[in-house]
């Protein structure tokens, strides 16, 4: 029969300080992500208001458009929807909470839905996480990866670089639309896995849309002058704003992942913290017994001599 034994007073020494040293880590990880979390923030809102306004601007030209014979396919579409093209995104290292896993398990879902709807799938990968998640079950789908792109800042020719390859395949016919799947920064404790199509590209929704539209009816559209024509604005913004589509979700997720990381380090520095009181506690009773063991033995060796 095996008997529990309660660890030495220099097992849990060790002990103590190994756990200390993980929270000064820890500690340390934390400040580091609350920075790039407090930079990443700042590139995310002074883009929005760009990636808004082209879009708006898009619909307009898009909507004055209408009437042309031949409208670029990036609007219209192929007339397909048979091969559809996923651009997975997560964070490149761990140590993130649930971000990657999040991120993953919706990538997985919205292709297993375009599977059994019998759609034909492509991916891009950006982040190694997402490329290792992914790769056991559906390594023969990817067509592309990037990693190691946002170091050490997050910069708009990564995206248009991306975006650059989407649009190659796009006009070889190698798909027909093409999805973003990217972690939507909302708060520093929420990170909301996004669908996004890009391509072919949708007309704004909601409030934006509206306003156009009450425009248009009170004829406030006919005063738009293009120059040059519409057919050529649209045929210069529309890969632009694929590339802008891009990085605005790219500085979500980046915004994300610091938060996530920010939170999942301050967890651990919490629990390091319980834990070294644990173990303070089981040491100072420990060195107790100790002491009243030996105690006891020198009375005893007293009494008996």
């Amino acid at each position: 029969m095996k008997l529990h034994t309660m660890p030495s007073l220099k097992d849990l020494r060790g002990r103590i300080a190994s756990v200390k040293n993980t929270r000064k880590i820890t500690t340390a990880m934390k400040m580091v992500a609350a920075g790039k979390l407090r930079r990443a923030q700042e590139q995310a809102v002074a883009a929005q208001p760009y990636a808004e306004a082209m879009a708006r601007m898009l619909a307009r030209v898009a909507k004055a458009a209408a009437a042309l014979s031949e409208m670029p396919k990036l609007l219209v579409g192929t007339g397909r929807n048979d091969v559809q093209l996923v651009v997975a995104m997560s964070a490149d290292r761990g140590l993130a909470g649930g971000f990657n896993a999040h991120i993953a398990r919706e990538a997985r879902r919205q292709i297993n839905l375009l599977l059994k709807a019998g759609h034909e799938v492509k991916i891009i990968t950006v982040g190694r996480k997402i490329r290792e998640a992914l790769r056991r079950d559906y390594g023969k789908l990817i067509v592309h990866q990037l990693e190691e792109f946002s170091k050490p800042r997050l910069e708009f020719t990564t995206a248009e670089q991306l975006a650059h390859k989407i649009l190659e395949l796009y006009e070889r016919g190698e798909f027909d639309v093409c999805k973003l799947i990217f972690n939507k920064f909302v708060n520093v404790l929420v990170q909301k896995p996004t669908l996004h199509q890009i391509i072919p590209f949708e007309l704004p929704q909601g409030k934006s849309a509206g306003a156009f539209d009450n425009n248009a009816n009170a004829g406030a559209a006919e005063i738009y002058d293009f120059e040059p024509s519409a057919d050529q604005i649209l045929s210069a913004l529309l890969p632009r704003n694929v590339a802008m589509q891009i990085y605005s979700a790219m500085l979500d997720n980046a915004a994300g992942e610091h938060a996530a990381r920010m939170t999942a380090m301050d967890n651990a520095t919490r629990n390091a913290g319980e834990m070294v009181n644990k173990l303070t506690l089981n040491y100072n009773r420990a060195r107790q017994a100790f002491i009243t063991k030996e105690l006891i033995e020198i009375i005893s060796g007293a009494e008996a001599a």
